[in-house]
């Protein structure tokens, strides 16, 4: 068995002396895994940091198989997050994010989504942003999509300001009002346009949209899976909040 591919690193699992169990998010085949040997050499040590871009060739006898890569870089961007806490804990956060996906479970979707958001983040704002939305992506790609684009209750699609925790439909801000103790805040930046000219989130506006997206991840992802939500996260939230503002 044999295929090629680009992939980013998610993770690398030592494995004896020089060899590693390198974890990548492949375009074409999901969340793989493969052995690398020399995996501690100078050489591929440098190549084997998570968001690294690769181009990976994997070979195994049988397709259960855990295999072997041959690992050609071709994309460095680990060096750059060391200079940014904001950017290395989102892109940790990711990694650990994408374990729910289950292995080798094509997702180009969000093999492409992963790509631009780890090409783009640094600013607290932007990240916030990006980070609340590709989670949106991933539950969607879990089968776990939340409905924001029309009021469940009364089929509006202004002023939307509330989700349902329990079905994860929006609710008008009026309809909404009576149950507002039982809902999740809805941030204006994840609402449907309507024409308004809305400000940039602030602290307050994301920390809401992390509220929203690690509820589901939590209830409906993770817990599943037997899994809490990655440390990193609320760190990175936290990081977020300071140098957004408003929080």
């Amino acid at each position: 068995m044999e295929w090629t591919d680009e992939a980013i690193v998610l993770g690398l699992r030592r494995q004896g002396e020089s060899h590693a169990v390198l974890e990548a998010m492949t375009r074409e085949r999901g969340r793989h895994l493969g052995l690398v040997r020399g995996a501690r050499s100078q050489k591929l040590a440098a190549a084997l940091q998570t968001g690294n871009r690769l181009r990976l060739v994997w070979r195994a006898r049988l397709d259960e198989h855990l295999g072997s890569y041959a690992v050609e870089p071709i994309g460095f961007r680990a060096a750059g997050f060391m200079e940014s806490p904001i950017a290395l804990l989102a892109a940790q956060t990711l990694a650990a994010l994408l374990r729910l996906v289950s292995e080798r479970d094509p997702h180009p979707e969000l093999y492409a989504a992963l790509d631009e958001v780890l090409d783009r983040i640094g600013d607290p704002v932007e990240t916030g942003e990006l980070v609340v939305r590709f989670e949106l992506m991933l539950l969607e790609g879990l089968g776990i999509g939340l409905d924001l684009s029309a009021c469940a209750l009364t089929g509006a699609t202004r002023d939307l300001a509330w989700v349902s925790p329990k079905t994860g439909r929006a609710a008008s801000r009026e309809a909404g009002a009576p149950f507002a103790d039982r809902l999740l805040p809805l941030p204006a930046f994840l609402a449907p346009a309507d024409g308004s000219n809305h400000p940039p989130p602030d602290g307050a506006d994301l920390a809401a949209g992390f509220r929203l997206t690690g509820h589901f991840l939590a209830r409906h992802a993770a817990q599943e899976r037997g899994r809490d939500l990655p440390e990193t996260r609320d760190r990175l939230l936290a990081l977020i909040q300071r140098g957004a503002g408003g929080a």
